[in-house]
């Protein structure tokens, strides 16, 4: 088969599922794809025992394998997926909340990544499958940051207040840059290096890699738009937005710095770099539907291509208990991330403990902890933490994500509407992050 022979079929497959799925199962379409392609590759897995000779299970394996997803996810999907997110992220609050936001995504991840760390190396220990701790803390900073993706799906169908809302669409937009670096130091000190850790080194790693990223990011998406605002062609300005979302990435990448907060600060620039003018009203509607039809394709072909990639994974490791014990350790680890820097906030307790609550169960991974698994170090430990990362993924999106709404209804006692989504109205009685409830 073909490439455009796969893509095909691959989008047949995404129609077919979203039809079915909007017709009778009604679950987040997202959700919904995830899992019909991991059936399918289960059973195409399961065809393939059955019958070695059938030529279809074999194609697809190869098919799957050729596609190189971490660096299709890395270095394509996300910068594009990203940049699309910022088109419908509320600066004015990401601007209010950009202290907690900021300390989410660096402390918060530095916490969750150390906390998974050493509960998992306990647990592995303690289950009789050890796993050396520079290992634990490569799986820590794989699994320490939520998924802008799936949060953003998730955030689309519940109703939160518009504070806590920002707050956890501004975290998911900007973690991904110090779970790298982490990621990255874990590499290291697998590989033998020394002096990655201690006396600042992974601190100051971390502030280079952010703000140089950051400023990237603003001068490339400043120059964007003062070039969107000077075009009158439609076509032109689409171009423009592509070239800005996939070149900061790629230009952020060879001067070693972060991707990801290269392409949101260029996206966020290039949307509020100046007060709204007559101009801007003309080109940014055009835009903003385009960049909605991106992000709707590009979501539907990475949540089948999660679910297609279980061909990599070595099945004997699902059998360990230390794997399925992640669960709930990976909780645990957001909660902790959560907790220490909300507690310093200005709310008051029970405020902060719906907070926390909140942060924690939202706190979905994605699309960037399954290509950052798929691209760690061989070795005997692999197959465990890929099979870990997975089941954690797997939970957060599927678990987490649909009992959401649920979790909300019961933490704002029913003020906050269930799964028919969207944003909390202002006579909702509900409170803003680190407020009180709005008078009805």
């Amino acid at each position: 088969m073909s490439v455009f022979d796969v893509a095909s079929i691959i989008f047949l497959f995404a129609a077919l599922v979203s039809l079915a799925n909007e017709r009778f199962i009604k679950l987040p379409r997202s959700i919904a794809l995830l899992l019909a392609s991991l059936l399918v590759s289960l059973a195409i897995v399961a065809a393939g025992h059955i019958a070695p000779t059938f030529w279809f299970p074999q194609a697809y394996r190869q098919r799957v394998e050729h596609a190189n997803l971490p660096h299709t996810l890395l270095d394509g999907m996300l910068a594009l997926l990203l940049f699309a997110a910022t088109w419908h992220a509320d600066i004015k609050g990401l601007r209010r909340e950009g202290r907690l936001v900021f300390v989410l995504a660096t402390i918060g991840v530095l916490i969750a990544t150390g906390v998974f760390a050493f509960g998992f190396w306990l647990l592995a220990n303690l289950f009789g499958t050890p796993v050396p701790l520079p290992w634990c803390f490569l799986l820590g900073a794989i699994l320490a940051p939520t998924d802008a993706v799936a949060v953003d799906v998730l955030l689309k169908r519940v109703a939160l207040p518009a504070g806590l809302r920002d707050i956890i669409a501004g975290e998911s937009l900007f973690n991904d840059g110090a779970a790298v670096v982490m990621f990255l130091a874990a590499v290291a000190l697998i590989g033998g290096e020394s002096g990655v850790i201690g006396n600042g080194r992974l601190l100051s790693a971390l502030a280079i890699e952010c703000a140089g990223g950051a400023a990237i990011g603003a001068v490339a998406g400043y120059a964007a738009r003062l070039l969107v605002e000077h075009s009158e062609d439609e076509i032109v300005r689409l171009t423009l937005s592509i070239a800005l979302a996939l070149a900061t990435y790629r230009i952020a990448l060879q001067f070693h710095v972060s991707g990801p907060i290269a392409v949101v600060v260029a996206g966020l620039v290039m949307v509020n770099a100046r007060p709204q003018t007559s101009r801007q009203i003309a080109w940014r509607p055009h835009l903003a539907t385009f960049w909605s039809l991106v992000d709707d394709l590009v979501n539907t072909l990475l949540f089948l291509l999660m679910g297609a990639e279980i061909f990599n994974l070595d099945f004997t490791a699902f059998t360990q208990v230390v794997v399925f014990a992640a669960i709930p350790l990976a909780i645990l680890s957001r909660l902790v991330s959560i907790a220490v820097p909300v507690g310093f906030s200005r709310a008051d307790w029970p405020e902060k403990a719906r907070m926390v609550s909140t942060l924690t169960w939202v706190g979905l991974r994605g699309a960037v902890s399954i290509a950052l698994v798929l691209t760690i170090p061989e070795g005997p430990y692999g197959p465990t933490l890929a099979a870990t990362c997975y089941v954690v993924v797997i939970f957060t999106i599927v678990v987490q994500g649909l009992s959401t709404p649920a979790v909300l209804s019961r933490l704002y006692k029913g003020n906050v509407p269930g799964s028919a989504g969207g944003h909390a109205s202002d006579h909702d009685a509900v409170p803003e992050a680190g407020g009180h409830a709005k008078p009805s």
